[in-house]
Parts: C-alpha cells; structure tokens; sequence
C-alpha cells in the first residue's frame, strides 16, 4: 500500500524513503548487494572522491502504471552511461546486470513510496558511483562505492507542462572536459552553478549554454538537453561532445521518427533561433519544458504561445509520458517492470 503522501503536490525534492541499496568494489570485484537504512556513509577524508573527483551520478524513474504494475524507464541506458562515465575516470564501473538488478531491488523495497497511477508523479532512482580508496598524490582509487537512492519526485519546474522563458549564458562557460567520443561524462553539474544562479537572479528558471570555443552554437540547457521544432517540422538537437547523452533525448528522437518527423542531429548555429516553431528542454528530471522565449543580449526570440505548449511537443510529451505510465504501449521495449508480489 502506498504511503499517505500529497502526490499530486510534490515537488522535485528530497524525501526520505526506507531503504537505500549498496555494493562495494573491493579486492578486485564487486560484493554482495547490501540493503541499508542509515542514510549516512563512512568515507575516508583522504578519499579520491573528494580530492580528485572520482565520483559521478546517475537518475532515472520508476513509475506506477495504469494497469497497477511498476516499471522502470530505460534502466539500461543510464547503466551504459555510467559505465563509459566511470571508464573516462578510471573508475571500476558497475556491470549493467548489477546495476539493474540493484535498480528493481530497490525500488521493490520502497514500494509505498512510488506515486499512484494518476498522480503525475514518479519515483525517482539516483545511482552514484564514488573512489574511496585514500591518496593524497594524483591515483585512481582501488575501491570504490556503488548506491542506489530513491526518492518520490513531482515535477522539477513547479509551473509543470507550461512553457518558461530560458536566458543564454555568456557570462560563465559549461564547457565539458570529460567528453568520450560523442558523450560527455555524467554526474557533475558544479561547472553550471555559477551561470544557473546567475540566471536566476535575473529571474530566469533556466538557462541556455552556447558551445565555450566560439560562443555560436547552441548546446545544451543548465538542467537538460535542448531541443526544437522548426517551422517545417523537423526535430532537431544539437550534436556535441560538450553535452551529456540525455536518454530523454535520446528516446524523443525515435518517437518523433515514429511520429514522422524529420530528425536532425547537428550543429546549431544561434541565428537558427528565428527558424524555430517550438522549443524544448528535456531530461529524466523535466521530461520536456516548453521554452516559450529565450533571451540572448538584447534580443527576445519567441516560441508559439507564452501560456500553451505547442503541439509538437505536446504529442512528444503525451506519448513518452504515455509509454513510461502505461496509457500507451511499449512497442520498443524500454519499460524493465519490477516484480511486486
């Protein structure tokens, strides 16, 4: 039974749930999977985690469906991410097997915590991986600790599915040093704290980084990837390695093939801006933010209506939405359920 909670008014915070799920990697493998309570960890004060940055994070969601099931959204996505994340760090990374595994083992332990079906709500799963080990010299840890936390969230902007108005930052640069081939290394949001707050002093929920070399390309928003919808229907979004591989993204762009849009994967140039019908901020933490206008200088550029989604994203929300809560069906196979007796 779920617990006596307001789901239809939780905000994107932190809850204390029950349990937690942790494995350590010690003596060259991983141990067994230990369930916790006490949400306080012991941590050496020398360890690479807080010396040398050896840490990184992931998010996901479990959700309750409409036919009284949970499932998880593209768990294994978020596994093959922190793994390539933790092997551009050195660090030992999880097996997508135990990742998964430690995934529906703990959302299976705070069952009472997922929101009903109903509530718009989720539960919220942070996976975080961080070295251990003590060095004062420059060395990758030898041990490592893998948790799992899960929290019920509601929506990460209070004002929902309604569109925002987003500010572009020159002032501080996001650049991303971590990048692996095509995909920026997660976990690690410090190098947009500094742009984000300022931006929301100018009373901006969020903000939009350019690329750091040239200041011309779009890439990617404080909090999620960006996206847009151009006046002719095409679905584009930026390609760089400055960005992080959003999952979100990733699966919007073959729901909107599917939707037959045009999906376009590519450098955007700011002057692009005025080419565009709708535009989107997307992530595990957002879903999709309609973006009605984005200030760059002295320049407004607008977005369809200030107090309506448009209709392109409103079929792209609609349906990922649908697929995660079970009013759609799964045709790709992206829901991992987990068994509740």
């Amino acid at each position: 039974m779920a617990k006596n909670i307001d789901w239809k008014n939780l905000g994107f915070s932190y809850m204390q749930t029950e349990y937690y799920v942790k494995c350590e990697y010690k003596n060259g493998s991983w141990g067994d999977i230990q369930i916790c309570t006490d949400p306080h960890i012991s941590l050496h004060i020398a360890s690479t985690s807080l010396h040398y940055g050896q840490a990184i994070f992931e998010g996901l969601k479990a959700f309750g469906r409409k036919d009284e099931s949970i499932a998880l959204f593209r768990p294994d996505e978020n596994a093959n991410r922190l793994i390539t994340s933790a092997t551009r760090l050195v660090m030992e990374p999880p097996s997508q097997e135990l990742f998964l595994s430690m995934a529906q083992k703990l959302v299976l332990l705070n069952k009472q915590y997922v929101p009903p079906y109903g509530t718009g709500a989720s539960l919220y799963v942070r996976p975080f991986l961080i070295g251990s080990s003590p060095h004062i010299g420059v060395h990758a840890s030898e041990e490592y600790i893998f948790i799992m936390l899960a929290t019920p969230m509601g929506p990460y902007y209070k004002n929902g599915f309604f569109p925002v108005r987003a500010y572009i930052q020159e002032q501080y640069d996001r650049a991303a040093p971590l990048g692996v081939g095509n995909v920026k290394a997660a976990g690690n949001y410090a190098a947009g704290m500094a742009g984000d707050l300022d931006g929301k002093k100018k009373g901006f929920p969020v903000c939009l980084y350019l690329d750091a070399q040239t200041h011309s390309y779009i890439d990617e928003f404080g909090t999620s990837n960006f996206f847009a919808i151009t006046k002719n229907g095409s679905y584009v979004t930026p390609d760089s390695i400055s960005i992080l591989g959003s999952v979100t993204n990733k699966s919007l762009q073959v729901i909107a093939d599917d939707l037959g849009l045009k999906v376009e994967k590519r450098k955007i140039h700011i002057s692009e801006l005025v080419e565009f019908a709708e535009v989107g901020a997307c992530g595990t933490a957002v879903v999709i933010t309609p973006v009605y206008s984005i200030l760059h200088g002295e320049r407004i550029y607008t977005f369809g209506k200030e107090n309506e989604a448009g209709t392109t994203l409103t079929r792209l929300y609609n349906e990922i939405t649908g697929i995660q809560y079970g009013d759609k069906p799964d045709t790709h196979g992206w829901m991992l359920p987990v068994n509740v007796d």
